[in-house]
């Protein structure tokens, strides 16, 4: 049987849930982590060749660290720094949960 919900949102959802987000709120993550596909593949998965480095399977510490270095000007990028504003503690704490729960490129 086909799953309802996939592994991955359910651990963002849970992941959202423990930080006091709504599940409803949390099941944006997908939404959210779409914007990263441009840069970062889809599902965080870079097609590598020296491009955008992957988000899949990144420790979800470790990215909450860097989008905050970004946010905070602490960690230099081209568009990063500006990116990472646009998002709330609460959004970034959901994608990092997302990206860490994806399995990544081999």
């Amino acid at each position: 049987m086909k799953e309802l919900i996939p592994r991955a949102l359910a651990s963002a959802v849970v992941a959202g849930a423990m930080l006091g987000v709504s599940a409803a709120h949390a099941t944006d993550v997908r939404y959210i982590a779409a914007n990263c596909a441009n840069c970062h593949g889809t599902d965080g998965r870079s097609a590598g060749g020296g491009g955008m480095p992957g988000l899949a399977g990144l420790s979800a510490t470790y990215f909450v660290e860097q989008m905050n270095a970004f946010r905070s000007g602490k960690r230099e990028a081209t568009i990063m720094h500006q990116l990472a504003k646009g998002y709330t503690d609460a959004e970034i704490a959901q994608m990092a949960a997302y990206f860490a729960a994806q399995k990544p490129s081999k």
